[in-house]
């Protein structure tokens, strides 16, 4: 059985040694004393995780998610579409199989309850973490477009003060806020490429300071919008964003693909994708790291992924993954090694003042 390892690349805006810097670009010569970039932290993929059961099946993985506990639950087309597991892999327990009908997205609120997405039924749902149903927003079984409908909704995120913020991206394009009670607050976007339009947003994020971040996949850019939904600004043309998840500093993990054109056969834009990636902003846009995934498509090998869809962070910045085609999730886990590696080796650009 082969093992992949995930290769990383550090992103960084300016070196501190003199004389490199981000302003400008040229081919290095074989004999300059190029810089090391230290690659820690990194990832290695465990092959091990999980122990998952024998009657317990994977399908599409779209959802994946750490609690508090750094249990992680994996969101699955597969039956039941929600599964627990240890940070060992250990299998935990399982539910979901009479209440949802098409997984997308599964989150935390911060009293620790468990929010979905449906994207069969139209709905976002409220659980206790063993499973109890406890809300219902959207219609279950319509399709619509306005405070009591949704067209397959895509991610929902909820603030410290309880405000519920869902992407209605599939079937709509808008982002649709409700309060704690989940009583209807306002709607905004609609399909265009302007600043708080959208084409398909996919997934939705809110950081401590209220602002919301949408990864608007089609227009292959993270819009950011003020609590009232106010645009703030755009992170364009740096990942297709399939999926996001929002540390406790405000970080934000966003996985998908590199920027690619559209190709006549497209329905939406990376199905497939070129590649598989993974980028840490801060809450202004700049990108911290850039991590890849092998795109295997068909091969079930440890690390490598397809169509990567999700992505969660434990408390000790261990990353899960779920995919769609791969049909699974995986734990990637960081490394301290303080390895270094060399930027400007000869055949690549360098980063030169």
């Amino acid at each position: 059985m082969r093992t992949f390892y995930v290769v990383v690349f550090v992103l960084i805006a300016a070196s501190s040694r003199p004389g490199w810097a981000a302003d400008s670009v040229s081919k290095p010569s074989a004999t300059p004393p190029y810089p090391r970039v230290n690659m820690a932290p990194w990832y290695e993929v465990d092959p091990n995780w999980p122990q998952r059961p024998a009657d317990v099946a994977w399908g599409d993985m779209p959802g994946v998610a750490v609690d508090a506990q750094d249990k992680v639950w994996t969101f699955t087309r597969g039956q039941p579409p929600v599964q627990v597991y240890a940070a060992d892999g250990r299998f935990l327990r399982s539910w979901g199989s009479d209440t949802i009908q098409l997984a997308h997205f599964l989150r935390f609120d911060p009293s620790g309850r468990i929010w979905v997405t449906d994207i069969g039924k139209h709905v976002v749902m409220q659980f206790t973490p063993e499973g109890q149903l406890l809300r219902t927003l959207g219609t279950p079984g319509e399709a619509g477009e306005d405070a009591t409908h949704f067209n397959k909704p895509t991610d929902v995120a909820v603030t410290p003060a309880g405000d519920i913020y869902v992407s209605d991206g599939y079937g709509n394009n808008r982002i649709v806020q409700f309060d704690r009670a989940g009583k209807f607050v306002r709607a905004w976007g609609k399909l265009g490429i302007a600043p708080g339009e959208f084409s398909l947003p996919h997934s939705i994020a809110v950081d401590s300071q209220g602002r919301v971040y949408v990864a608007d996949r089609n227009n292959v850019r993270v819009q950011v919008f003020d609590p009232q939904g106010r645009f703030l600004a755009e992170w364009r043309n740096l990942i297709v964003p399939w999926g996001l998840w929002m540390m406790k500093n405000d970080e934000v993990w966003v996985s998908g693909s590199s920027p690619m054109p559209w190709r006549d056969e497209d329905r939406v834009l990376s199905c497939p994708p070129k590649d598989q990636i993974l980028i840490r902003f801060d809450t202004t846009g700049r990108a911290l790291q850039l991590w890849t995934l092998p795109l295997c498509p068909g091969e079930k090998v440890p690390g490598c992924v397809d169509w990567l869809h999700g992505v969660a962070v434990d408390s000790h910045g261990n990353l899960y993954v779920g995919d769609i085609k791969g049909q699974r999730a995986q734990k990637l886990i960081r490394k301290e090694s303080g390895q270094t590696a060399d930027v400007g080796v000869p055949g690549r650009v360098a980063v030169q003042r």
